[in-house]
């Protein structure tokens, strides 16, 4: 197969991924247009690429994953990002919702706590022309390493409860994505700040992620 043909097949299979995901109810036009116009395979090793598109998640280095599109497009278009908005990323990861988020938002914050990980995807967004992203190598459960609140958190990892440093650096008005449970199975919630600083949940539903491993996440 030749570079055109492999690159046609990717044009299909991601067409037919918008479609699927329009079927299971994406009406964000944003978040479609983001993801149609990213290229999935670029965040997995060649090998996996044949996968690229199918509907579920893949491994990536760290043994750690990339999610499935459907969630990524789920938790994306929950978040409601607007064009002015700051958005905090807790797990870089493959750097695939890191992307996708870019086109959605003014900045990304993105924190990994594998430094592999984080360079990685740092390589892929630039080779992208992605600009507009801000990355951290830490304890992403701890939050932004400096004091500063975001409109925006969404959380790419499980974690057993939301703490309070990701409670604190959510803006007023702002609201948070964030899957929580046990190690095995968690619910994915989205949380919302009122202008009284109260916290809000509302149940998505249940999801399978790999573990925040932190202070305020799971033990190693």
């Amino acid at each position: 197969m030749n570079d055109g043909d492999e690159r046609d097949n990717f044009l299909l299979s991601r067409k037919l991924m918008l479609n699927d995901l329009e079927a299971r109810g994406i009406r964000d036009e944003r978040v479609l247009r983001a993801m149609g116009e990213i290229a999935r395979e670029k965040f997995l090793p060649a090998e996996l690429w044949p996968q690229a598109y199918s509907d579920g998640p893949l491994p990536i280095n760290c043994h750690q994953t990339i999610s499935q599109p459907y969630i990524v497009a789920l938790m994306t278009q929950e978040l409601r990002v607007k064009p002015e908005m700051d958005v905090l990323e807790i797990g870089t990861g493959s750097g695939y919702q890191t992307a996708i988020l870019s086109k959605l938002a003014k900045r990304v914050y993105t924190i990994d706590r594998f430094e592999k990980l984080s360079h990685s995807a740092q390589a892929v967004l630039k080779e992208l022309g992605v600009d507009n992203v801000e990355f951290c190598v830490g304890d992403g459960s701890c939050g932004w390493s400096t004091e500063r609140t975001f409109e925006r958190i969404i959380v790419t990892a499980a974690l057993p409860k939301v703490g309070e440093p990701l409670t604190g650096q959510l803006a007023t008005g702002g609201i948070m994505i964030a899957p929580v449970g046990g190690p095995n199975v968690q619910r994915l919630y989205a949380y919302e700040k009122d202008k009284d600083g109260k916290i809000t949940e509302r149940f998505i539903c249940d999801v399978r992620f790999v573990r925040v491993v932190g202070k305020y996440g799971f033990d190693e």
